[in-house]
């Protein structure tokens, strides 16, 4: 059995993350078919020689024009008006279960059909104001998910022929919702079905009320002791970060930190601008200085075990995740698979078993396909051959790639050799 478990050990870890119609003309009428052509006018015969009447012969029947086709109206109730579409804008606040605003910007979701999109951030009071669809320069770090605007799937496409982000009507809002997004809190929902283009824009607030279990914060203490000064350029930090000004986003971040050193998210927003910049060195720094100012502050630990698993250190990635871990169970699926990853390789298959099976526990809508991936890779590790098959065959669909696809496939087959079973995956292709 060895050569055969042996072959599962690969593992892809894939770490890296107008027309306005013209008015309908008229139909073109079909022209009358051409007439025949009228024939002379005959002289009236005179008598022949010997006195015979000459025969007259008749002369063809003119055909007579077609008439015109009386014009068409179009039939409105076979063809109803396009539903319209236009920009929609929403608005709204955030707070806390004691009313105050989050000390930080939070991330302003929409989620249709299950699946999440970020849309907005906070400002310093926990407003937000933006249109559907148009925010395509916030900042994503390890923990955000990365899959096509949803909208997508709905049955139109969010862009234009023209490359520009589309306006939406009614019929996309039907299974939207609108929610604030901050690990260790669950937030209200707002329903966007129904939801009429000319209604006011203004949501109201949405309140974000505190796990009572987790013990770690994406808000860190150190914010609310931050001088008025370095607050200032960290906000000026993130709007250029947005803008994707990152040279001056660092700048700021830098002036934040000098103010303040003890300033953990003005560190953690430093790191993002360094690890987009590829200075990795200078970003687990940054990383290493927030958690030394608050050591329950969560973000920074998600990009340091990324930073590791790139490196494939492998221990440093497990002892990073299991602090997460730690501090917050319920958010964060991104740290079981990164945590199961690091055990596997390190060989340590129970450990890897149990990471894996509380992030797909946790990941019921499917975000990070590659955790079922990961499960079976395990199992078949640990000789449980036809649970392995099942996970791989509902992977299939999922794989990044056709390459991906056709070794999930030779894995397969592999499985099928082990269990004496016929695989449909790993029937011939078309």
């Amino acid at each position: 059995m060895k050569h055969h478990r042996a072959s599962f050990m690969p593992l892809a870890l894939g770490l890296a993350w107008v027309c306005l119609s013209l008015p309908a003309q008229e139909q073109q009428q079909p022209a009358p078919p051409p007439q025949a052509p009228q024939p002379a006018p005959t002289p009236a015969p005179g008598p022949e020689p010997g006195g015979r009447t000459p025969t007259i012969p008749t002369p063809a029947p003119t055909p007579l024009p077609s008439p015109r086709e009386p014009r068409r109206e179009p039939d409105f109730r076979q063809q109803p008006f396009p539903e319209i579409q236009r920009p929609i804008f929403l608005s709204g606040r955030v707070v806390l279960e004691d009313g105050t605003a989050p000390p930080d910007p939070v991330v302003i979701e929409r989620v249709c059909n299950g699946q999440p999109r970020p849309e907005a951030y906070t400002d310093s009071k926990g407003r937000f104001s933006f249109q559907l669809g148009q925010n395509t320069t916030l900042i994503a770090d390890a923990s955000v998910n990365t899959n096509a605007d949803p909208l997508d799937n709905l049955g139109s496409s969010s862009r234009n022929p023209f490359g520009q982000p589309r306006s939406f009507s009614e019929r996309d809002l039907i299974g939207c919702e609108l929610r604030a997004s901050l690990p260790g809190y669950r937030s209200d929902v707002v329903p966007l079905a129904g939801r009429r283009l000319m209604d006011n824009p203004d949501v109201g607030v949405i309140v974000l009320r505190r796990l009572g279990q987790v013990e770690g914060t994406t808000i860190s203490a150190t914010t609310l002791a931050a001088p008025k000064d370095a607050r200032k350029a960290y906000e000026k930090g993130l709007e250029a970060a947005r803008r994707n000004k990152l040279d001056e986003a660092r700048k700021q971040f830098e002036k934040a930190v000098q103010l303040y050193p003890q300033y953990a998210a003005a560190w953690f927003e430093l790191g993002l601008v360094h690890q987009r910049q590829n200075n990795k060195e200078a970003a687990r720094e940054a990383y290493g200085k927030s958690l030394a100012a608050d050591a329950k502050f969560m973000k920074p630990y998600l990009q340091l075990a990324l930073l590791s698993a790139q490196e494939r250190n492998w221990q440093e990635v497990a002892d990073t995740t299991e602090r997460l871990l730690r501090l917050d169970p319920f958010d964060y699926p991104q740290a079981y698979f990164f945590n199961s990853v690091a055990n596997f390789n390190l060989r340590r298959l129970d450990a890897a078993e149990r990471s894996a099976r509380e992030g797909v526990k946790l990941d019921q809508q499917n975000h990070i396909p590659k955790l079922r991936h990961l499960l079976g890779i395990i199992l078949a590790n640990k000789q449980d051959y036809n649970a392995a098959a099942d996970l791989l065959r509902a992977y299939l669909p999922h794989a990044a790639n056709a390459e991906e696809a056709e070794l999930v496939r030779k894995q397969l087959a592999e499985l099928d050799k082990l269990t004496g079973a016929a695989s449909p995956a790993t029937q011939p292709q078309p």
